[in-house]
């Protein structure tokens, strides 16, 4: 049981921007995906998503293939995706936001309030009026809103003040220690390591390095492939 990517190729027209790519997302477990900007994280996950469409590999829902399958299916079946820029409805509340994206309408918004309770204060407020931490809570939770099993999350650090990755972070461990396996492509490395059990190392659309979070550490792996530096890491 996992979210599998098995020898995943994908263009755009004649750039090959990911190449025989395979990777794993067990559930309750946070995997990071590292690499420099261009280096295919973000056209990982959308091929994941469906978003793009793959042009070889697998993508597998703990054991099913839904390589095929539209953007809504496979967000049906249990992958949720926050992308970068958040990308809420600015003119909506938060409460529309979250009720746009609603299948069930008997579904209750408690658990996600509870986890991010400053939506919950701000619920009647338009979400474009929202500070940049309270627009990612939000985009977070709007993906929450279908249950996934998998959450794909792609730079949910950026632009955000050290004060509001805490609750960030502290929503992230409490979906992983409920089973939830969260896919965590991350511009802050160290905040990567700090919060994943494993993770991947791509370069030019291509797999470098894999292994657990230790693993991820190492100086040379850092230096040639990610442009940080040991002394970095722990400055940060």
């Amino acid at each position: 049981m996992s979210l599998e990517v098995r020898g995943l190729d994908v263009h755009y027209g004649q750039s090959h921007a990911v190449r025989d790519l395979s990777i794993e997302v067990p559930p309750g477990e946070i995997t990071a995906l590292l690499g420099r900007n261009g280096a295919g994280k973000t056209t990982t996950l959308k091929a994941i998503t469906g978003i793009l469409r793959a042009t070889r590999g697998e993508i597998l829902l703990d054991g099913e293939d839904i390589g095929s399958a539209a953007p809504h299916v496979r967000a049906r079946k249990g992958i949720g995706y926050v992308p970068q820029g958040r990308l809420v409805f600015q003119n909506l509340t938060v409460a529309e936001n979250l009720a746009a994206v609603r299948a069930d309408r008997q579904v209750s918004t408690d658990w996600i309030m509870e986890m991010f309770p400053i939506l919950a204060e701000r619920s009647a407020q338009k979400a474009g009026t929202l500070s940049g931490g309270e627009q990612q809570m939000l985009a977070i939770a709007r993906a929450l809103m279908v249950r996934p099993k998998y959450l794909l999350l792609d730079e949910p650090s950026t632009g955000l003040m050290p004060r509001i990755l805490i609750p960030l972070k502290e929503a992230l461990r409490r979906l992983q220690s409920e089973g939830m396996g969260i896919l965590l492509v991350e511009e802050k490395v160290p905040l990567a390591l700090e919060l994943a059990t494993r993770g991947y190392v791509i370069d030019t659309g291509s797999l470098v390095h894999a292994g657990d979070a230790a693993s991820l550490r190492d100086r040379d792996l850092l230096v040639r492939h990610l442009g940080v530096g040991a002394h970095r890491e722990e400055a940060d």
